[in-house]
């Protein structure tokens, strides 16, 4: 306190100060024996009508050579999957693009990959959801940033979509 008070003073003094509001407030609650996570949820609760918030997964593709996103939970790196940069044709293209995903689409890899990272995903999302968290972001990364990474995180991205999910995709480097 800036006027030397103890501890004791200041908490009297506070609440001497908050008492005009109390007798109007719809809600006074006694946070002195929660944690930060249990008046969380108590607040969303009253407020939004919710036990749990709804996570939101964010899939986020991006060039290795660009450098790792920092606020990435996974990072999956699909250098591995056939490249269509090769491809002068599709070079110029992203993996927005109906050409490049056709390219994409006709390797086996590519969908292995899709499934195995979706089961991964799928395995873990429902402790991940319970867990007190707003986002889970998913990041993709090919050497670029352009062609692979953005088909996988489309992918993976519409998939979650369609079973209910809020999703959110991002390309870094388009």
């Amino acid at each position: 306190s800036s006027k030397n008070l103890s501890l004791e003073s200041a908490i009297d003094k506070e609440s001497d100060l908050l008492e005009p509001l109390r007798s109007r407030a719809d809600l006074i609650v006694d946070t002195s024996e929660m944690s930060v996570h249990e008046l969380a949820e108590m607040l969303r609760t009253r407020l939004l009508g919710k036990r749990e918030r709804e996570l939101t997964m964010v899939f986020e593709s991006f060039g290795f050579k660009h450098g790792i996103p920092i606020d990435a939970d996974y990072v999956f790196d699909v250098r591995f999957l056939p490249n269509p940069h090769w491809d002068p044709n599709l070079r110029p293209m992203t993996g927005l693009d109906k050409p490049v995903a056709a390219f994409l689409d006709r390797h086996t890899e590519v969908h292995n990959f899709i499934y195995q990272t979706r089961s991964y995903l799928e395995l873990w999302l429902p402790m991940l959801e319970t867990n007190n968290r707003s986002y889970l972001t998913v990041a993709i990364g090919c050497t670029g940033g352009k062609h692979r990474s953005v088909y996988i995180a489309e992918q993976l991205a519409d998939y979650f979509r369609s079973r209910g999910k809020n999703v959110q995709s991002r390309h870094r480097t388009l």
